[in-house]
């Protein structure tokens, strides 16, 4: 019994933390399918307050490529492939173009950025229609990927852009950026373990709390299915502004700490 508790409950951490971890999964993975966005901001804030600071970020990788791909087979059919088949090669692009590169980038200049592309795709004039079809998806994806390799904040990004680029029909956006996300966190995974973060250690409270998401995206997906597509932008842009005003204000504290 306890070898089993060991599995789930890593070194350092107590059973109510785990617990509470394992909850939050649930509850991100239902606000994401139900609203499209914002879950998984908020479980790294709760995983940034419970965990050692190194388990963070490959661990927050791990569950959501975990709660994206279940989202997306669940959502399978109202995924739009041909917006995928553009934006693969340009997340290999972008990941490879990471690993080179190594940019030292100021953290609060890539916040303000990304903040101010998604206010933009929200409530600026639409993308005009090439920008949203091959090349601009291929563009959108190598960026979003290279940025997502030196802040954890291009998710909302990248949901911006598929909002646009689906017209706020809610079942193909929320698919389609499953699926995409779940492109974008898989490279994420192998460069942590690649790098020596031991994945093991923590792969019984991965695995609960991605079975926890599975429970949470079928509960989100009702609600999802039961409202309109203008209900869902109306909350949809109000999520994504929120986010981006967090990120403004990261680029406010970050830059008067420099």
């Amino acid at each position: 019994m306890d070898a089993v508790l060991g599995w789930f409950v890593p070194e350092g951490l107590s059973v109510w933390a785990v617990l509470a971890l394992i909850a939050t999964a649930g509850f991100t993975s239902a606000m994401t399918a139900a609203l499209g966005i914002g879950g998984g901001v908020l479980l790294l804030a709760v995983l940034s307050m419970l965990l050692p600071a190194a388990a963070v970020v490959p661990l927050h990788g791990l569950v959501q490529l975990g709660s994206n791909a279940n989202r997306a087979v669940f959502t399978a059919q109202h995924i739009r492939w041909p917006s995928l088949y553009w934006f693969i090669p340009g997340v290999v692009l972008g990941a490879v173009l990471a690993s080179v590169l190594l940019v030292e980038l100021p953290s609060w200049l890539l916040q303000l950025s990304i903040a101010s592309f998604i206010l933009l795709l929200c409530w600026g004039p639409p993308v005009p229609s090439f920008a949203t079809r091959a090349l601009g998806t291929f563009v959108a994806a190598t960026l979003t990927t290279l940025l997502s390799h030196f802040v954890g904040a291009t998710g909302p990004l990248v949901a911006a852009f598929i909002k646009q680029q689906q017209q706020g029909q809610r079942q193909a956006t929320v698919a389609t950026f499953a699926a995409a996300m779940t492109l974008q966190h898989a490279p994420k995974v192998l460069v942590y373990s690649v790098a020596g973060f031991v994945f093991s250690e923590w792969l019984g409270l991965a695995l609960a709390m991605i079975l926890a998401g599975v429970l949470g995206t079928k509960l989100g997906l009702k609600f999802l299915y039961q409202t309109s597509d203008q209900r869902f932008a109306r909350l949809f842009n109000t999520i994504l502004t929120l986010l981006a005003l967090r990120l403004i204000w990261q680029a406010y504290s970050s830059f008067s700490a420099a």
